[in-house]
């Protein structure tokens, strides 16, 4: 046997398993498959409850890697431990649904905000993440409670530095030591949904709105810098952890758009496949990959300059996905669904859990390696792709290629029977921003 077909017959190993009683082959790197399949391939993990509504925000804190904040309608956060999967430490004091979590860069302050028209600052309980103790029965109280005028929407916490902004009705700038904003910002009278710090530029941070516009703010100059108006209002962005001159914009057409901070006139990339619109996204660590919840009950990973997912997550009985967040350490993600439950899923659904022998771990390199060659061909590229998808999912997704391969025709029928030259096609890159504003 030579090394071409030894590599071959290991490519079949990594991918089907013979059954001698049919002989049929069964996939094994499908991500839901038959029987047969190992159980450290399902991505799920587990699930996290406790609240008695719907979990509509999270916030990780960046100096406890096992520790992650949740807020739910009805005004309750609460402190999860993700190894032991309960809860640490509740916080109660919003009189209605919490829309915004953020924790400080040293890990010691937790700010929440809410409708009820408050921003709270918490002082996080270090000695419980440690301690195996079931402490959820302490109700700490808040160090500092700001009020407003408004509903608030978000809030999030300036990277390296003593600010947080706040988004509702306009953008406010807070010191945690003072009671009153250091700064405001107004642009038109919509109200503001969404608030993300740049983590390379701690003066810069970027918004949502609901009259569809994207901002760009600076803390040095006295008004905003930049803004986009789209087609349609997105729900949510978030910087690249590496490259921080660009983000991500969560919209509610189904689609994902990256832009270039320095470049707005046209998204680098847009990413498609949701069938709802897209409620939340994060990036991972490193930059690489981005996680995005949508109002079609599912979660995806893309990568940072794909224009398709390149892993789906769905269960039965989880709803419509407010929150998403990778873990700090980019090997999980945790989702907050309006079912009320917290659910644990691996980052790479192949991925096997627990410690591995230095031959289990070479192994499974080379597996890699040997599907990373052979990607290419047809075959392989397919059982690489294929995903089983919930049976609306499937027929929506058929629904909406069907709606966009007519109106691809519709324009080539319009642009062949016009005169040359008067339909111009725009990109989709460009097709959905209406205009930017200076």
């Amino acid at each position: 046997m030579n090394s071409l077909e030894k590599e071959v017959m290991i490519f079949r190993e990594c991918f089907e398993i013979s059954t001698p009683a049919s002989g049929r082959r069964t996939r094994l790197w499908s991500m839901y498959g038959h029987s047969i399949q190992p159980n450290w391939i399902r991505p799920f993990v587990g699930a996290m409850d406790g609240h008695i509504d719907a979990v509509s925000c999270m916030a990780k804190n960046p100096n406890y890697l096992k520790g992650i904040f949740s807020g739910s309608m009805d005004g309750d956060i609460r402190l999860w431990d993700i190894a032991s999967r309960r809860t640490v430490c509740r916080f109660r004091g919003h009189d209605g649904a919490v829309k915004g979590l953020t924790v400080s860069t040293d890990g010691r302050i937790l700010v929440s905000c809410g409708v009820d028209k408050t921003v709270r600052l918490w002082d996080v309980p270090v000695a419980t993440l440690t301690d195996s103790s079931d402490s959820s029965d302490k109700t700490p109280e808040p160090l500092a409670i700001y009020g407003g005028n408004n509903a608030f929407w978000a809030v999030d916490y300036q990277w390296d530095g003593d600010l947080f902004a706040t988004s509702g009705a306009r953008v406010d700038i807070w010191n945690r030591n003072r009671s009153q904003p250091v700064n405001s910002f107004e642009w038109g009278t919509d109200t503001v949904i969404s608030v993300r710090f740049n983590p390379g530029d701690p003066n810069v941070l970027a918004t949502s709105a609901s009259d569809r516009s994207i901002a760009i703010y600076d803390l040095r100059m006295s008004s905003p810098a930049r803004k986009l108006i789209m087609q349609t209002k997105t729900n949510s962005v978030s910087w690249n952890p590496m490259e921080p001159m660009n983000f991500t914009a969560a919209n509610e057409d189904c689609n994902c758009y990256s832009y270039d901070a320095r470049k707005l006139d046209e998204a680098k990339c847009v990413h498609k496949d949701h069938v709802s619109a897209v409620m939340d996204i994060d990036y991972s660590p490193t930059g690489r990959e981005f996680v995005t919840g949508s109002y079609d009950r599912t979660i995806r990973i893309f990568q940072y300059n794909g224009g398709h997912s390149r892993e789906i997550y769905h269960t039965k009985r989880m709803q419509r996905v407010f929150s998403v967040k990778f873990s700090c350490d980019g090997s999980y993600i945790i989702s907050g669904s309006d079912d009320t439950n917290l659910r644990l899923w691996k980052a790479k659904a192949s991925e096997q859990l627990g410690v591995l022998h230095p031959r289990e771990k070479r192994k499974h390199e080379y597996h890699a390696a040997v599907k990373n060659r052979y990607k290419h061909l047809p075959e392989v590229n397919r059982i690489v792709r294929h995903r089983h998808l919930p049976k609306p999912i499937y027929k929506a997704a058929a629904l909406r290629r069907t709606m966009t391969e007519a109106d691809r025709r519709k324009e080539q029928r319009r642009k062949a029977h016009s005169a040359p030259g008067s339909i111009v096609t725009e990109p989709m890159r460009k097709r959905r921003i209406i205009k930017e504003v200076e």
